[in-house]
């Protein structure tokens, strides 16, 4: 069953919380996988979820940097991964799979953006291969536990920047258009949201459910790539509009964890709402561009997304 790309109304808005959101929901009990989960609003994400009872395992690419930032959190697990290398993201699958847990919620939470350009050891784009790649492995690698949870949800986290550009099947990895470090974000955020998309549709016969997240502009160390004065005119086009972590989990958080969205997926989702279409060339800052809604696109990536896992 497809769900409406519309709002729902819930009363929430651009300002709400992640601990609002969650309210008095109890997770005891409940197994969750935050990706990036020890810094910005993936430490908030951890935090939220493990406060209401979840155990939650997050992998980290700095461990010691993770381990301080989880210090004193219980029920937290950190793990050593880096999505950019197929193996590293194997054998953490391979290590969860063998506590033979059920996993409840997955967070595909991690990323990179705007980075000068770079390849991983595969050959892949790196931006495609961190935000996307990496992602779609371990959620394949992860699916047995997923199936195991009966009732599971998977967030995909994408970003208004999808408006930046479509997926390229025919040229991800720019080897025949010159590169440009926000089409080539852009390109990956795309990807998430069209994950999920596919995902969903894969995964409800199995109580396996999908959605795509854009938390909002949120002050995180994913701007690090950014020079200071580049960061500061994308500051000043709408400094209203930056969310702090708090703020920039909870949408992350409702589509994890909200009864609300029972029986639902497969939606763009932002402001702890589903978000409304916008026309492609729509100057908003907001809603979700139709290619990323576009099931026929999304059915293409998870066919050259299995080919690509194959061969990186």
């Amino acid at each position: 069953m497809t769900t409406k790309q519309a709002a729902l109304h819930t009363g929430y808005g651009a300002t709400t919380s992640a601990r609002e959101v969650i309210g008095d929901l109890r997770l005891d009990g409940k197994v969750a996988i935050v990706t990036g989960g020890y810094v910005g609003i993936g430490l908030e994400t951890t935090r939220v979820l493990a406060a209401a009872g979840a155990t939650v395992v997050v992998p980290a690419r700095s461990a010691d940097k993770a381990r301080a930032a989880l210090a004193g959190m219980g029920r937290v697990e950190l793990e050593d991964v880096e999505l950019s290398d197929p193996a590293s993201v194997d054998a953490f699958a391979a290590r969860f799979s063998a506590s033979g847990r059920p996993l409840h919620l997955l967070v595909n939470n991690a990323g990179i953006m705007a980075i000068p350009f770079a390849k991983n050891r595969g050959g892949y784009e790196l931006q495609l291969a961190t935000n996307h790649l990496g992602h779609f492995q371990l959620t394949m690698r992860l699916w047995p536990a997923l199936v195991k949870a009966r009732g599971a949800r998977v967030v995909a986290l994408t970003s208004r920047g999808h408006a930046f550009a479509s997926v390229d099947l025919e040229d991800p990895n720019f080897e025949r258009r010159p590169y440009d470090k926000w089409k080539a974000y852009g390109q990956s955020k795309s990807a998430n949201a069209l994950f999920a998309l596919a995902l969903d549709a894969r995964g409800e016969k199995h109580g396996i459910r999908a959605f795509s997240v854009h938390p909002g502009a949120v002050f995180t160390e994913l701007a690090r790539s950014v020079p200071e004065e580049e960061f500061r005119a994308l500051v000043a086009v709408n400094p209203r509009r930056f969310k702090m972590p708090p703020e920039g989990a909870a949408t992350s958080v409702w589509c994890a964890t909200s009864s609300a969205l029972d029986g639902m997926g497969g939606v763009y989702c932002e402001d702890v709402d589903i978000a409304e279409p916008v026309p492609a060339d729509s100057k908003e800052l907001r809603g979700v561009r139709p290619w990323v809604m576009d099931s026929d696109l999304a059915d293409r990536l998870w066919t050259k997304s299995e080919e690509w896992m194959d061969s990186r």
